[in-house]
């Protein structure tokens, strides 16, 4: 199933500013949140299709991106950010500079790589979700990730034994052989050595004298506290080895952040909905509210609390990356209509009904329909 356009997902523009980006997301994340739509799973995948757009668009880099390559920029080796979670993938590291040498070196007599030396391991990626939580407080957590490993019977040399390699006696150690034609000097990759400027008389029977193998290997991962979905984090040399004893590559880590199901980010804030009952927001009173700390925040209640209002607790949001500061965190409360009333419940509301003012109790609501009872007499003359 092909994927939505993320503009099109929040409703906005393709040139609209951060801000709109932001705005938007915000208005379409308190309408289909799982806790405000419990068993729609429409509205709970419409959640993560907001996200995932949100994710992308408030990033300068991953937006321009995705403006240029669509959503092909972010799957597996794409040159955007991460793909699902836990998934895995290679990307060569060599770029428009390999296919140029590929077209062109034998006649210009360039070439990314040239005798001397076996090539270098390709870079790999490593597509990791973590929990809020471990972004709030900041985990070490272990990875499995299939590569190639140096070959540990020849100890990454190819050659039975480990014995040495011995020069190439085409190229004679150079990697490249030239020919004359007519004006031009025609340079390519010996086809002996491959390149490498070494041979190796008896290959190791266990790698076939690549020098290394299949294998997968576990590695541990610090996740920052305060990192934001997207984030990169490089493992030097975690790559894939090289052949024969050279370099082995990178392992890049990109981060996505699962959605929480209480909690939801902007930067270094967190936003969370709390549904109160109506007695409490009329008449005023105390809530417990979780944070991400593991800890409790009491709110006081002031009375007449309108649906939507929103109280700041200082200091309880995300970490600052590399920072000791922390955002704030906002608690909107949602007023809770009574259902299912007694008998006697519901008569207590008619008399309280029939008891008071409802311009006093109900200003709002009783200034709207003035003014709609107005436009009706206005229309009727």
């Amino acid at each position: 199933m092909a994927k939505q356009d993320y503009y099109a997902a929040l409703g906005v523009e393709r040139g609209a500013s951060k801000d709109d980006v932001r705005k938007a997301y915000r208005k379409l994340a308190m309408k289909y949140h799982p806790d405000r739509n419990p068993g729609d799973k429409t509205a709970e995948q419409k959640f993560k299709e907001i996200n995932e757009a949100h994710d992308v668009l408030k990033d300068d880099q991953r937006r321009a991106a995705y403006d240029r390559f669509g959503h092909a920029a972010f799957e597996q080796g794409g040159p955007g950010g991460p793909g699902g979670a836990g998934g895995f993938g290679g990307f060569s590291a060599g770029g428009f500079a390999d296919i140029f040498d590929e077209m062109f070196g034998d006649f210009v007599g360039g070439g990314g790589r040239r005798g001397g030396g076996a090539a270098r391991g390709a870079d790999l990626r490593y597509n990791l979700e973590v929990s809020l939580e471990q972004v709030f407080h900041g985990a070490k957590t272990q990875i499995r990730v299939p590569t190639s490993i140096a070959c540990s019977d020849c100890n990454g040399s190819g050659a039975a034994g480990a014995a040495a390699p011995v020069t190439c006696p085409t190229c004679h150690g150079h990697g490249r052989v030239r020919a004359q034609s007519g004006f031009f000097t025609v340079e390519r990759t010996c086809p002996t050595c491959q390149g490498v400027g070494q041979v190796i008389k008896d290959p190791c029977r266990s790698c076939g004298g690549t020098g290394r193998v299949r294998r997968e290997k576990t590695l541990s991962v610090n996740i920052p506290a305060g990192v934001e979905d997207g984030t990169r984090i490089r493992l030097a040399g975690e790559g894939e080895a090289g052949m024969r004893g050279a370099p082995a590559g990178d392992l890049y880590i990109f981060l996505t952040v699962a959605p929480h199901r209480f909690f939801q980010r902007d930067g270094a804030n967190i936003y969370c909905r709390v549904p109160i009952p109506m007695t409490t927001a009329a008449l005023g009173g105390s809530v417990e509210v979780p944070t991400l700390d593991g800890r409790r925040a009491r709110i006081n209640i002031p009375g007449g609390t309108q649906s939507g209002h929103q109280f700041r607790l200082g200091g309880k949001g995300m970490p600052v990356l590399r920072s000791s500061a922390h955002g704030d965190m906002f608690v909107q409360t949602m007023v809770e209509t009574p259902m299912n009333l007694t008998k006697k419940q519901a008569e207590l509301l008619r008399e309280f009904e029939g008891a008071g003012s409802a311009e006093k109790t109900s200003p709002e609501s009783a200034g709207f329909f003035s003014k709609v009872k107005e436009l009706w007499e206005d229309l009727k003359d």
